[in-house]
């Protein structure tokens, strides 16, 4: 039977062999990213589009604006347009089943990239990094910060975010965090005055700093009228962002106020210039680039009959199986070693952060 697949690829093959010069490509890469609202998402997919294009691929990418219906859409036209490989980023990893079943059918193989896809057997590998891990540097970095910057203080007051709740990854980083904290709160060396602990009251939906930003403030003039933040575990540079602004806004970082130690992940820009001038405290380095390259290697070695790379076979349970992954090493990013890490590996120049 004449698939809508076959019928695009031998249309692509043709118009390949009608160009002087021009040779058939690999195959074709669909590319769905979540939003363009973060600048790691748009450079996953920059990453993504050169290193599968020097490998031979053509790609399709596509940013959904954070709208599942949008990014539904932009799947099922990637399966229709005949891609042999869908590389997805999924907005909510638990909305995708019957688009991945249609994938399935038409013989297309599915990486979920990043964030977990939930709820369905028809995803073949999870590219990603060591989500717990993360969450555990996040929080390692947050004590290491309470105890250089407040050393006389005890108990120290801490406040808790998470990410999106319909975001697999959250849940890592926040169980990983809390690995770490739980046992400093048991024990009466950290307190919350907010008293909010668990996802389903610290969890930030789609990733909002403004959402963030909203609610320090509301903690802060519940909580704190009468003592101080010493350190806030964000898992995303975009929340620490809106939480360094909600805490600015009251006085701290400057007078008597001390700058709360406050984490982060992924290495953005404006995080980055924020830790060097003292304000954000950490980030977690996750080297886009390297993903990119793991991605594209799973990809070529599907297309071309062989097992891709993986290296963990246990933790990642999508509720129906448990998805091959390869899981990359987080990098936890302070003033100290930021300019060792981010420019000595070429991510950012030393122009870019001035």
């Amino acid at each position: 039977m004449f698939t809508l697949k076959k019928l695009a690829l031998a249309a692509a093959s043709v118009a390949a062999l009608s160009v002087p010069g021009i040779a058939a490509a690999e195959g074709m890469v669909g590319i769905s990213m979540p939003t363009k609202t973060s600048a790691r998402w748009i450079a996953d997919g920059d990453n993504m589009v050169k290193q599968f294009q020097e490998a031979g691929y053509q790609t399709d990418l596509q940013y959904a604006d954070d709208d599942i219906p949008n990014q539904l859409n932009q799947i099922e036209n990637m399966i229709t347009k005949g891609v042999d490989v869908l590389v997805i980023a999924a907005i909510d990893g638990t909305t995708l089943s019957n688009a991945l079943a249609n994938a399935k059918a038409a013989d297309i193989k599915v990486i979920a990239y990043d964030r977990l896809i939930r709820d369905t057997g028809d995803i073949d590998y999870y590219a990603t990094f060591d989500n717990f891990k993360v969450g555990v540097e996040q929080a390692n970095t947050l004590v290491a910060g309470l105890k250089e910057r407040f050393p006389d203080v005890k108990p120290w007051n801490v406040e808790l975010f998470g990410g999106s709740p319909d975001d697999n990854n959250a849940f890592f980083f926040y169980d990983g965090a809390m690995s770490v904290l739980q046992p400093m709160i048991d024990s009466g060396e950290i307190v919350i005055p907010s008293g909010q602990q668990g996802m389903d009251k610290v969890g930030t939906l789609r990733w909002d700093p403004a959402t963030a930003q909203s609610r320090m403030d509301n903690i802060l003039s519940a909580n704190y009228t009468d003592k101080q933040v010493n350190g806030v575990l964000s898992p995303y540079d975009g929340l620490s962002i809106g939480i360094l602004s909600s805490l600015k806004g009251v006085g701290y970082g400057s007078g008597d106020l001390k700058m709360p130690i406050v984490s982060g992940q992924d290495a953005e820009l404006q995080s980055s210039k924020s830790i060097l001038a003292g304000e954000q405290y950490s980030t977690i380095f996750k080297d886009t680039r390297e993903l990119a390259k793991v991605t594209v290697g799973m990809v070529d070695s599907m297309i071309k009959g062989s097992e891709p790379q993986i290296n963990d076979t246990k933790t990642y349970n999508n509720g129906v199986k448990v998805v091959p992954s390869f899981l990359l090493q987080p990098v936890p990013v302070t003033a100290a070693n930021l300019n060792e890490v981010l420019v000595g590996s070429g991510y950012y120049t030393e122009d870019q952060l001035k």
